[in-house]
């Protein structure tokens, strides 16, 4: 099995999502809502001058018919990477299973499950390559 490597441009905005994470994390540490930690994230995407948007719908087809209601997710950032941000105490690996669908279904190749209710956020942030 081969496998492709990413382009420079997307590792160099993974490498900002990530900071984007850590910043967050260490200003407000473990402990609060999901929406806190998605709205914190999102101005730090926005000081990195990256475009991002929010609680994006995603379309399903099936049987050649398009249903635009059912998943959604967290934050994808220019276009190209999905982020599905948590705040839990334990990691449910369904999420990861749903970060890998959404990759699917957006012909995206990168994604980042990323839990904020953890002491160290580097054992928050599951990078996930399609």
């Amino acid at each position: 099995m081969s496998f492709k490597s990413l382009s420079v441009q997307e590792e160099e905005i993974a490498t900002k999502v990530v900071d984007a994470a850590y910043s967050v994390h260490k200003n407000l540490g473990p402990g609060l809502l999901e929406k806190v930690y998605e709205t914190c994230f999102c101005h730090e995407l926005a000081k990195r001058n990256l475009n991002h948007k929010r609680q994006v719908d995603i379309p399903i087809i099936y049987d050649g018919i398009t249903f635009d209601e059912g998943l959604r997710l967290d934050v994808l950032v220019e276009d190209r990477i999905i982020c599905e941000l948590k705040a839990v105490d334990e990691m449910n690996p369904v999420w990861e299973a749903q970060v890998l669908s959404h990759l699917k279904l957006l012909d995206k190749r990168l994604g980042f499950l990323i839990n904020f209710n953890v002491p160290l956020i580097k054992d928050g942030i599951k990078r996930i390559i399609l």
